[in-house]
């Protein structure tokens, strides 16, 4: 006999920009907003009965209400307090669920100094922050960057893997290292400020990808998320998933020319598909 199991049910990219219009500058953000309820929703799926339900349209609605209210000047401020919104006024909702992404738009540079009302978008990747809390309960906020993309020229080797009948790659002790990473770090407790431990976590990971002198891949994911560990001491674990984006060197020897580590082709499938859980 069949029966209901785990099941949630919610509103997805709800897009919304805020532009707060201060006298001097303008403060700009672009999110991505992923509402989702688990409750007491059996009868709505077994019986078509919706008298539980919250439509999705309203979840819409309340995320661009709330935005409009709301004084929060981070996503994570803004995912946990849609949570708490949503959670008060639905005694049936047992957990609330409120994912961001937010684009990177910064002040554009005129004449180097930053433009009041102009911005530019700084990067591909997007700031996430996830947010879910338990009916009566305290939130839980996991945030992060997603396609992060970083490259060094230098300081990357790779030497000493197992070799077999199938293997074909030779071994290197100066190669280029690119990759377009996933990272996720969750908060054991909340940081003074979530704005200010976001840039300290950025900051740690692109320095010590810069700085590492990496046998592999995975060694320098591990000393990436351990110095985020010891940069922002009120995260608990993070996660980090890293491809290796590969710059393969090509052979000019057949056009009778050297190639010392000048010229690559950039491929980005296949691709080594690299993670792990960092935690303390």
């Amino acid at each position: 006999m069949a029966h209901l199991g785990e099941n949630r049910y919610g509103k997805s990219r709800v897009r919304v920009m805020k532009v707060a219009r201060h006298e001097t500058h303008h403060a700009m953000k672009e999110w991505n907003v992923r509402v989702l309820l688990q409750g007491d929703f059996e009868s709505c799926f077994t019986e078509g009965d919706n008298c539980r339900i919250l439509p999705t349209d309203t979840m819409k609605n309340t995320v661009y209400s709330l935005a409009r209210e709301t004084q929060a000047k981070t996503q994570e401020e803004f995912a946990i307090e849609l949570a708490d919104y949503l959670l008060s006024n639905n005694s049936q909702v047992t957990v609330a669920s409120v994912e961001i992404e937010e684009k990177c738009w910064r002040q554009a540079l005129v004449d180097g100094q930053p433009h009041a009302t102009t911005y530019q978008m700084a990067g591909p990747e997007v700031h996430t922050t996830e947010v879910s809390q338990l009916q009566g309960g305290l939130a839980k906020v996991t945030s992060g960057v997603d396609g992060l993309m970083i490259l060094k020229t230098t300081k990357s080797a790779f030497t000493g893997y197992i070799k077999d009948r199938l293997t074909t790659l030779p071994e290197s002790t100066d190669r280029i290292f690119g990759t377009r990473a996933t990272v996720r770090w969750e908060y054991a407790e909340p940081p003074k400020s979530y704005e200010l431990a976001r840039d300290t976590a950025l900051n740690c990971l692109i320095r010590t990808f810069a700085e590492h002198d990496s046998l592999s891949v995975q060694h320098t994911l591990f000393d990436m998320g351990k110095d985020l560990l010891n940069a922002v001491t009120e995260i608990a674990r993070v996660k980090l998933t890293m491809p290796n984006l590969h710059c393969l060197p090509v052979d000019l020897s057949r056009f009778g020319q050297d190639n010392p580590n000048q010229i690559y082709v950039p491929i980005d499938e296949p691709h080594g598909y690299i993670e792990a859980v960092i935690e303390r």
